[in-house]
């Protein structure tokens, strides 16, 4: 199973309350070990400031130290259990620990998950995220230990009263899981007509990859960067042209476009877009072009296994 989890120094110098806000933006600089290391000792010094276990709980997650951050959500639920957030946090971390292990031993934490996320969705009638949860984990567990399709669609009922847009993308998650794709595709395109955001054309352009309907992919790529005009989208086009050897001429063009503009907040490190230009260029048979891309790729991401893969492939040219 795999649960929606969304988590939200200076050093230590005679630290109080008053520093909370260099904590939370260190986690935002992804400064977590520093975090780690100064919310612990606060902690240590007042096992119930409930600001600072949140804070150690968030380092944890964000670095996967899930056994960790199960105990402080956990504090934070016996310390304040009327708040919804704690349980929703406790929750999604008792999850991906859950993912991390065999299936047998995860059964062992289904209990406490479904209960962590039922509670955070009573006390808080509008939490979104929790009801996300809920729905994934009604939908990919299997019926034997109490996964229901329509439990899942009861929670995308309460999602789409509070924000039509998650109402639908939930609707089209779970139409797509359940091998049901003009539903599916119906639902994101609901999500796009209400929401019209990048995330609501993404999820309809992976369903339509996952259903291998690239040229569909694309078509939808296109209708949103008319609308938003992101440079990511040029990379989303030229990956769906590399990966099904469609439409090369407009993903070649795509890629260079993405790479000239390419800005940190686009995501996808260039490397990518090189190695999808070298896919373009070997589906070409261009064996000289392919190769220059993908000898970029790899200066740039040494480690990553498909570029060096690619470059096997593309030498056999």
């Amino acid at each position: 199973m795999k649960i929606l989890v969304l988590f939200l120094l200076i050093p230590f110098l005679g630290f109080s309350q008053t520093s909370y806000p260099d904590l939370e933006f260190l986690l935002e600089q992804k400064n977590y070990k520093k975090v780690e290391q100064l919310a612990g000792v606060i902690v240590a010094n007042n096992s119930t400031d409930i600001k600072a276990i949140e804070l150690l709980g968030d380092a944890f997650s964000y670095q996967k130290k899930w056994d960790e951050a199960i105990v402080q959500y956990k504090k934070l639920t016996k310390l304040k259990p009327e708040v919804a957030n704690y349980h929703y946090k406790y929750g999604g971390a008792l999850g991906m620990k859950a993912l991390s292990v065999n299936k047998l031993t995860a059964l062992t934490y289904l209990s406490d998950i479904k209960t962590a996320f039922l509670m955070a969705a009573q006390l808080d009638k509008t939490h979104i995220e929790t009801r996300w949860a809920l729905v994934e984990l009604y939908m990919q567990l299997p019926g034997i230990v109490g996964g229901s399709q329509s439990t899942s669609l009861k929670y995308a009922n309460e999602l789409e009263q509070l924000s039509k847009v998650d109402g639908y993308l939930s609707k089209g998650y779970i139409f797509e899981y359940a091998d049901e794709p003009e539903l599916a595709e119906l639902y994101y395109k609901k999500a796009i007509q209400t929401g019209g955001s990048i995330t609501c054309y993404t999820k309809l352009s992976e369903f339509y990859e996952k259903q291998k309907q690239p040229e569909k992919a694309i078509l939808n790529i296109e209708e949103a960067q008319t609308k938003l005009q992101r440079n990511a989208l040029h990379y989303q086009l030229g990956k769906v042209s590399a990966e099904y050897n469609v439409q090369l001429k407009k993903g070649e063009a795509c890629l260079k476009s993405y790479i000239k503009n390419y800005a940190p907040e686009d995501g996808v490190p260039i490397a990518w877009a090189n190695y999808r230009l070298a896919q373009i260029y070997s589906h070409k048979n261009n064996k000289s072009e392919a190769l220059k891309y993908i000898d970029l790729a790899i200066n740039e991401l040494p480690k990553i296994k498909v570029f060096q893969e690619e470059k096997r492939a593309i030498l056999k040219l």
